[in-house]
């Protein structure tokens, strides 16, 4: 029995990532933060990129997969094309007369447009699986790219000096944040276990499907999920430093 995407061989263990370690990562991170926050909007969204990690799995099995149905349905299409020409060209080879030189050129001409007609309708048909899948990943890849926006939005005004109570020209309008400094580093640390998850569930999708325009989309998916770390990082060192204020002194 050949080993399946998500229990890869031993020996490939470490050479490709397992989807149902990314599934089980998010169900664990979700139950973290409903333990830590609980009823919070973060946990609801850990708990839909858990949903998202699933489909992911699905979609990144299937690209992987050759649709040999789709295939012949394209071998056949390019099997009536090539008896196509070559039913015209038996028919012109049939002809006794010798042609002139003005229906000889017409002849080469049409036959050349024919030639190129073949190949532009090869190339098309050929590359209709690809293009089929690759509208698949980029939709699913939109959705991910979504989900680290959504992640950056909920730890966009958790402000570390104010938190620390060092901001002290608030409006009425400010964020009020009801979290300590050690909860509010736990907050953003799920933040960033979130968007080190989205990269994943990312790379999943161009692990057995090579195609130049998904992987160039998920690389863009990974440098935005690192950027945006790198913000929250910051802020978790801020607060460390608010936490223990002698340290390294």
């Amino acid at each position: 029995m050949e080993p399946t995407q998500s229990n890869p061989p031993a020996m490939h263990r470490y050479r490709v990532l397992d989807p149902g370690k990314i599934i089980a990562t998010a169900d664990t991170l979700g139950r973290r933060i409903d333990e830590r926050f609980p009823g919070g909007g973060l946990g609801q969204v850990c708990g839909e990129l858990a949903n998202v990690c699933r489909e992911s799995q699905r979609l990144s099995a299937w690209l992987g997969r050759p649709n040999w149905w789709f295939r012949a349905l394209v071998g056949t299409g390019i099997a009536v094309l090539l008896g196509t020409i070559a039913g015209m060209a038996h028919r012109v080879h049939l002809r006794t007369e010798v042609p002139g030189v003005a229906e000889f050129l017409q002849g080469l001409e049409a036959g050349i447009n024919n030639l190129v007609f073949l190949c532009v309708a090869i190339w098309f048909l050929g590359g209709l699986e690809t293009r089929w899948k690759r509208r698949r990943a980029q939709a699913s890849l939109h959705t991910l790219r979504s989900m680290a926006h959504i992640v950056d939005m909920h730890q966009l005004t958790k402000d570390p000096e104010r938190v620390a109570g060092h901001a002290r020209h608030d409006t009425q309008s400010s964020p009020r944040h009801p979290l300590t400094p050690f909860e509010l580093v736990r907050y953003l640390d799920y933040c960033a276990e979130m968007l080190a998850l989205i990269s994943k569930a990312a790379a999943l999708h161009v692990q057995d499907f090579d195609d130049a325009e998904t992987r160039s989309t998920v690389e863009d998916i990974e440098d935005l999920t690192l950027g945006l770390s790198q913000k929250i990082w910051q802020k978790i060192m801020i607060l460390d430093r608010v936490m223990h204020p002698m340290d390294g002194r």
